[in-house]
């Protein structure tokens, strides 16, 4: 399960580094919870997530991601990122951010996402 795990997670980031929110929740379970610890509700099922999703790219466009950790098991991962890209206000983006995300037969059941609020405040402004 680890190798399905680690493919798992290679697909769901190519999906973030697309921009990508349908490939996004096509890899979700239909009950999918997507959090971020940001100060925001999560966001719970496909079309919620979707929506979260499209809004992350809408303030950052170019949004980039740069591994800086990766763990995987049996149902879970949990990565490091510095995020990059420029706010759609013009401003630059330079955020660090951690996911724990859990899988579920073959899918994502949840993804918390923990971003350093203070650059993000500043960087979106």
């Amino acid at each position: 399960m680890t190798t399905a795990t680690r493919e798992l997670f290679e697909r769901y980031h190519a999906c973030w580094a697309d921009r990508d929110p349908d490939r996004i929740v096509a890899l979700h379970t239909a009950d999918s919870v997507f959090h971020l610890h940001s100060g925001q509700e999560p966001a719970r099922g496909r079309a919620a997530i979707r929506g979260a999703a499209a809004g992350t790219f809408a303030l950052v466009p170019d949004l980039t991601f740069r591994e800086l950790s990766l763990r995987v098991g049996e149902d879970f991962w949990v990565v490091r990122w510095q995020l990059t890209g420029t706010s759609a206000t013009g401003r630059d983006v330079c955020v660090d951010l951690a996911d724990f995300v859990l899988v579920e037969d073959g899918a994502v059941k949840e993804k918390h996402s923990y971003v350093d609020g203070v650059a993000m405040q500043a960087a979106l402004g």
